[in-house]
């Protein structure tokens, strides 16, 4: 294994008793037994072994981690496909090496490593531990480290890669995911989260290097070695002095009566948000007491995931009732994504989706720009920015106002790479986002950030309500402006990898080898483009111009009536998931025909391209 040595010895002849007869299954027994120094995942595997378990061992011990559209992502547990104490050690060191080979100044710069709030009990395996563990294999190798001494929001760890001039980093989270997953997000030197060709060049350098090195293991390395520093309180305060850049309406802010509430849901978020607020010149929101410290469990909620809608947000609206308090914002557990609902006349709540939020932002952001320009500004100079699935509204409004926008690959991965590129030519971004409650407001954090987008849209409403209108109501004059777009989101799950795979090739191959449908139903389809294979009917050379993205399934279809519908396979959990909307031109504003229309639209989808009941698909209500 080269350079990767010191590992314990371990009995032999007990690991040869109790041969699987599997001889890959076998090395990879020895090598878990001989490296783990986490007591109980590796008395899971002892377990396993010792009960004949070796299929659960094949899947454990016989793939690895790979990157999706977060990092590495996965269940707490024992194993090489799983997130602990031992695979985030392997993690570090394949990014040691290939730092080492990417930056002659890796040793002079440093690695930033934060983390949430995140824990399991049966694994001994917490988010912190894992921070720790990623600290030492890099202070151990004499790498300064930026070592956040208390939990922090995901932004904060891209924010202080730039701010620090870091080569890269880490955050320990597995965002709004069940409470037994945990994950492993990192950063380039550019603030954004790494793609294609880094991710697939550090899988390499991981899989040179898996046997632990010599003081990998030795946690106590962040609180006695002298490289290692606590960016925590010089990073809060650029933040949130960088905060004000966006902030318009200090004034009407320290005036206002209007009330908020915000739940932090069990994770990182509230004492972030209360200090954004205090930036912006607001009294402070009002904490969801029970969900305003961390809670590993997650003990409140069946999921902790605010996109999820009203029935997560429960304790939040009533609250919010028994406050007098209009809006209601919701910060996910390491607080980069952002949930808003409020309070309408007739005393029902209105849980905006992430496009609807797009919509209001988008608007907020580019008139904030206009008032605030200097003369000789140029709006062609001006850009924002969306993944592919989520609403057009922002092509609209560019279209109408004169800026422009662009689409990139699901993953705010994309959206980070591009925007640095764009700010490095000269370009202002205003705002970007993807719809499930991602948003980029201003260009402090190249990656979606729920602190900000939270007291952005404190602001706002502030705004409105001096106008004597609310959110909702200026959500109907922006698509009367520029058309509505009418959108739904939602998912099956599926556990059967190969069931997913066969829904996608039917696809591909549907009337026959190598065609795509021509109709859903009764609807006629105009275009299709494949992500996966590069294939798109819409440009002359039938080429895809977002890149190939082979590792994951996703096709759009482009209807006559005007729908866009995009079928993808989730790059986090077990889900088939589905995007439709229908966009309509500013003349055509009859919103419950084209709801009406895009319902119909999506059971054909259904109906014919997922075919629940023939898969075995979960539906999400369910």
């Amino acid at each position: 294994m080269g350079e990767c040595g010191a590992s314990e010895d371990v009995n032999s002849n007990v690991l040869i008793a109790r041969s699987t007869g599997d001889a890959q299954l076998d090395k990879a027994v020895w090598q878990w037994l001989s490296w783990d120094k986490n007591q109980k995942t590796k008395e899971q595997i002892e377990s396993l072994l010792q009960n004949g378990k070796h299929k659960e061992l094949r899947d454990r011990l016989c793939c690895r981690l790979t990157f999706g559209t977060a990092g590495l992502r996965s269940a707490m547990g024992a194993g090489f496909c799983y997130i602990n104490d031992l695979t985030v050690i392997q993690s570090t060191q394949g990014i040691y090496k290939y730092l080492e080979r990417c930056f002659s100044d890796f040793k002079q710069r440093g690695f930033v490593v934060g983390y949430d709030t995140r824990g399991q009990v049966t694994s001994n395996c917490s988010s912190k531990k894992l921070a720790k563990l990623t600290a030492a294999v890099l202070l151990a190798k004499d790498v300064p480290v930026y070592f956040f001494s208390t939990y922090v929001p995901t932004p904060f760890v891209p924010y202080a890669v730039q701010q620090l001039n870091a080569v890269a980093g880490v955050m320990i989270t597995a965002s709004h995911n069940r409470k037994e997953d945990n994950g492993y997000k990192v950063y380039w030197e550019n603030g954004a989260q790494i793609t294609s060709p880094h991710d697939k060049e550090i899988i390499k350098c991981i899989e040179e290097c898996v046997e632990p090195w010599n003081g990998s293991w030795n946690e106590n390395l962040v609180d006695t070695s002298p490289l290692r520093e606590d960016p925590l309180k010089k990073i809060c305060d650029c933040y949130m002095e960088d905060l004000k850049k966006i902030c318009y309406h200090r004034e009407l802010n320290m005036q206002t009566n209007l009330k908020f509430v915000h739940t932090s849901f069990h994770g990182v978020g509230h004492d972030y948000v209360q200090l954004a607020f205090k930036a912006f010149g607001f009294q402070p929101p009002i904490p969801v007491p029970e969900q305003k410290d961390p809670d590993p469990d997650f003990s409140t909620v069946k999921c902790p995931n605010p996109e999820e809608g009203e029935s997560v947000l429960e304790l939040s609206l009533r609250l919010a009732e028994k406050e007098n308090a209009r809006v209601v914002v919701a910060t996910d557990p390491d607080a980069d994504r952002l949930a808003v609902a409020e309070q309408q006349e007739n005393g029902c709540w209105k849980v905006f989706t992430g496009n609807e939020l797009a919509a209001l932002f988008g608007w907020w952001m580019f008139s904030c720009w206009k008032e605030n320009c200097s003369e000789d500004a140029d709006v062609k100079n001006v850009y924002m920015l969306a993944t592919t699935v989520s609403s057009k509204i922002l092509r609209a409004i560019a279209l109408k106002e004169g800026f422009h926008f662009e689409e990139t690959l699901p993953g705010f991965k994309w959206i980070g790479s591009r925007v640095k590129d764009l700010l490095d030519n000269g370009k202002e971004v205003l705002f970007a986002f993807e719809e499930s409650i991602g948003f980029m407001c201003g260009t402090s954090v190249l990656d979606k950030d729920g602190v900000s987008a939270a007291v952005v849209i404190a602001e706002m409403a502030t705004y409105l309500e001096g106008k004597n209108l609310t959110l909702a109501q200026k959500l109907i004059e922006i698509y009367e402006t520029y058309g509505y777009h009418i959108s739904k989101t939602s998912y099956f799950l599926c556990y059967d990898p190969p069931t997913i795979k066969r829904i996608f090739e039917k696809l591909r191959n549907f009337d026959g080898s190598q065609s795509y449908p021509d109709f859903c139903g009764i609807y006629n389809i105009l275009h299709v483009r494949d992500i996966t294979t590069g294939y798109d009917s819409s440009q002359p050379n039938k080429k895809s111009v977002l890149p190939v993205s082979k590792s994951s399934q996703m096709i759009t279809f482009t209807f006559q009536n005007g729908c866009v519908a995009t079928l993808r396979t989730s790059g986090t959990e077990p889900k088939i998931k589905y995007y439709a909307e229908m966009c309509a031109l500013p003349e055509q504003s009859d919103r419950g025909v084209l709801e009406e229309e895009l319902q119909k639209l999506i059971e054909a989808l259904i109906e014919n391209f997922l075919e629940p009941d023939k898969n075995g698909l979960v539906w999400r209500s369910a």
